[in-house]
Order: C-alpha cells, then structure tokens, then sequence
C-alpha cells in the first residue's frame, strides 16, 4: 500500500522527495520550467525541506513543481530555491503575499525567477536608520514598495538574539525610485518614530556613498531588455468565429457606382436608370 505525503490526500500530489530532486538534473528542470509561473524563494532555513515549502506555498493556488538545489554529498540545501505554479497569476499572487513572512524566524524573499537580480541591480540603495524594533523585513518592504520595484529590502539583526539592531537597508531596481523614497520617506515617522533615510555607503570605500553621478550614468546607459511580444493566434480565431456577420449590401456588383439599388426610386433630379 503506498503511502501518501502529508496533503497528498487532499486533491493534489505529494511533492517531491529531496532524493527524488537532487537526482533530477537541474539543466533538465530549468528548461522544461514554466519561467513566468516560477518564483524565486530565497532566505530558506535549513529545517526546510521541499514538503515544507509545498504545504505554504499550495496556500496560495496549485503546485506544479518544487526545486531546492541541495549538496551532492551533503544532501543539504542552500538556502533558496524554485516553486513553479500552474499559472503565472498565481506566481504573482505569492510574491504579493508571501515576501517576507518569516518562516522559522527568518524572512523569505520571493521574487520571479525569471529577472536576473544581480543585473537588476543599478546601486539605488538607501540606509534607513532609528527603527523601532517591532519593524521588521515585512513591514520595511511594504512601506517603501510604493516608490519602486524593491529588489530586497533587510533589516541588521544581533546574530546571537536576533533583536534589530535599529536599521536595515533597501534597493531600488532604479535611481528614479530610490531618490523618491529618499524625499518622501526621510524624517517620517514609522511606527511612532522619524526614521532617517540616506544613501548607503559602498562596500570597501572609503566614506563614498552610492548614488553618485557615475552610477547613475552607468544605470542610464544600460541596455534596457526588449518586451516580448506573445502571439495569441488561438484568440484571435475565435474572436473572428464569434465575429458578427458583415452586413448584407444591397447593391448588385453589376451597379455602377452612383445608382440606387432595383425598387428604389431615385433622388430628385437623378434621371430615371434606362
């Protein structure tokens, strides 16, 4: 008698087994992957485990696969992976709702697995500083997505209690986005307490801060992907199938043009056809 995976007897199927992922290989998944209802959930802890993930994520519309890329000899995951839906509204459901919620004490990131954040990222990044404690990951992306496409949002926690530390930095796919949480954010208060908001400085610089007019210039400059253009030729049959009929003419094609139609009497001062 086989044995169902917790869910499994609930209308959908059980997900896989770390075994069964690791040994299918990754090139072959990618590929058959429907890229535009896959999401990319990172931050993942290590006591998580496809089924985990399969039983939070099912929540938000039906599964068709579960990825965590996992040491070959280890067996370990690390520390991200991919869920693919069955349709790309539902992906777009999960990262409204799902980014950010804490899952074994760590916030997770979920974005969609097809934009490269790496090449996203332009340096549009903020330091927010004076937060109070009870803001976390969650509540810093939620306050400042309404500027721009956030590419992560994190707030620095103590690594032995995990208590905020007071502060937490952002990033802007854009210098647009960035410069206007910038102006509409710094010196508001967030839960009860002005919050300063700044450009970051860089990593491995001496006091020099992101934004500066090369980086701008570079992000200004860079190649900008081509839309992709979906043809609906299904849609476009059946429209033409439930396409009124033209409407009938009421001229013979022998007419010339200019006469009116046989039964019909002519306009005043049109002599009578012969």
């Amino acid at each position: 008698q086989a044995i169902l995976a917790p869910g499994a007897g609930r209308g959908r199927p059980p997900p896989p087994s770390p075994r069964m992922a690791a040994s299918t290989p990754a090139i072959t998944q990618i590929y058959e992957r429907n890229q535009e209802a896959t999401i990319y959930v990172g931050n993942l802890d290590p006591k998580i485990d496809e089924e985990v993930l399969w039983e939070l994520m099912v929540q938000c519309g039906p599964v068709a696969n579960i990825h965590l890329p996992r040491d070959k000899i280890t067996m370990t995951h690390q520390g991200y992976g991919f869920v693919e839906f069955k349709n790309e509204d539902d992906a777009d459901y999960t990262i409204k709702i799902m980014n950010m919620i804490r899952l074994f004490g760590k916030p997770i990131r979920c974005n969609k697995s097809s934009q490269d954040k790496k090449s996203n990222e332009v340096g549009a990044n903020l330091f927010v500083g004076n937060l109070e404690p009870e803001v976390d990951e969650k509540m810093l992306y939620d306050t400042f997505s309404s500027f721009g496409v956030l590419l992560f949002a994190k707030v620095m926690r103590d690594p032995d209690t995990g208590e905020s530390r007071g502060f937490g930095f952002i990033s802007y796919d854009t210098f647009e986005a960035s410069d206007a949480a910038l102006a509409g954010m710094n010196g508001q208060f967030l839960c009860n307490r002005p919050i300063s908001v700044s450009y970051a400085y860089k990593k491995e610089t001496k006091g020099e801060r992101h934004g500066t007019a090369a980086e701008r210039l570079i992000a200004a400059n860079a190649p900008v992907p081509a839309p992709v253009t979906v043809a609906a030729p299904a849609m476009a049959a059946k429209k033409e199938e439930n396409a009124p009929p033209p409407a009938p003419t009421l001229r013979p094609p022998s007419l010339p043009p200019g006469m009116p139609p046989p039964g019909m009497s002519p306009p005043p001062g049109m002599p009578p056809p012969k």
